[in-house]
């Protein structure tokens, strides 16, 4: 029980960690047409989720729950596709690294980026690699989610929805093996165009 009061409040959106203020690229998709409606919003977040966050932010957050590493660490800073989401993983790995020093968990990495802090407090607080890598990701997710019923706008019963649809896949890609890719030009451009976005509510 006490893992599991662990892992809720790693995964947690009250984590104060900032998450809230990213979109990830989805608002600059709602910008551009391409998500309108919560169909094409289950399938935005499916497909960043499958093609970018399943393989190479997993494939890092695997790496760092066997043992922390600087190398890692940067690897994952370079791949980011745009300024913005390189500022994001920093940004709230930053955060947590602070927040995880009031709690007395050390995060040994120079300029962590998020999935670095968060292997870091599973490791520290003794969870599962399955169970901190499907809690990451419903972090992951119920944030797109909250983000698109605020950017599209979606009611909050479509929103649900989508969790549910989506998160019957978490335990599935936290059980693949590693794809060290994050190929979706398609997040990249958008993630780019919304550096330079008139209008908008979210950092990324």
């Amino acid at each position: 029980m006490n893992n599991l009061a662990r892992l809720l409040q790693l995964a947690s959106p009250t984590l104060p960690v900032g998450a809230y203020s990213y979109s990830q690229g989805l608002e600059a998709a709602v910008e551009a047409g391409i998500v309108t409606d919560a169909a094409s919003a289950e399938r935005w977040i499916a497909d960043v989720l499958e093609l970018s966050v399943g393989r190479m932010e997993l494939a890092v957050l695997r790496r760092q729950l066997e043992e922390p590493a600087q190398e890692t660490n940067d690897l994952f800073l370079a791949a980011r596709e745009t300024a913005e989401l390189r500022a994001e993983t920093v940004q709230m790995g930053h955060s947590l690294q602070k927040l995880l020093a009031e709690l007395g968990v050390d995060v040994p990495i120079e300029q962590p980026a998020f999935p670095t802090a968060y292997a870091c407090a599973a490791r520290a607080w003794g969870l599962g690699e399955r169970d901190a890598v499907v809690a990451y990701l419903w972090s992951w997710l119920e944030n797109q989610v909250m983000a698109a019923v605020k950017a599209v706008p979606l009611g909050q019963t479509a929103g649900q929805k989508i969790l549910l649809a989506l998160g019957a896949r978490l335990e599935a890609l936290a059980q693949a093996e590693p794809r060290w890719s994050n190929l979706a030009p398609g997040l990249a451009f958008l993630s780019a165009r919304h550096e330079t976005q008139y209008s908008r509510l979210f950092r990324s």
